[in-house]
């Protein structure tokens, strides 16, 4: 794991998943830069999710963490920012799919359906994986739209 620090981000319904995560983030020695909310109170995802996918898009972090109720709208929103690769995920497998053959650079997580065991060790293996490049890099390269402008 090489990330020292990663943009994290929820809605409402994420909040509680995301206030663990970032203790479960610093126990793993990775500085969680929270975009926000504050609280649990009602919310819109993709306010937190166009904060959090900026910040990767601009380059300030390599990796975005997103938690919202089901991880479809983060996962929507965040995909509109240039050369974020959002991957929802509930489970290890994927975690580690979504870094080594897609380069995911932005983990979102759907909070009413991932306990927090389940997300600290997603979350874990997301940082230990490596994208392994190769026939996986020419088809990531593909991903994104080329514009006229």
């Amino acid at each position: 794991m090489t990330v020292k620090k990663i943009a994290i981000g929820s809605d409402h319904a994420g909040f509680e998943l995301k206030s663990f995560l970032k203790r479960t983030l610093q126990e793993l020695g990775v500085e969680p830069v929270d975009f926000g909310p504050d609280s649990d109170e009602s919310s819109d995802y993709p306010d937190y999710a166009h904060a959090v996918s900026a910040a990767v898009s601009a380059g300030e972090y390599e990796l975005g963490l997103l938690a919202c109720g089901s991880g479809i709208g983060m996962s929507m929103t965040a995909n509109r920012h240039p050369g974020v690769r959002a991957a929802l995920v509930w489970n290890e497998d994927l975690a580690d799919l979504a870094r080594r053959h897609n380069d995911a650079n932005v983990l979102v997580l759907p909070a009413r359906f991932i306990n927090e065991e389940e997300a600290a060790k997603v979350v874990k293996k997301f940082l230990d994986s490596q994208f392994e490049g190769g026939r996986h890099k020419r088809r990531v390269n593909k991903i994104e739209l080329q514009r006229d402008d």
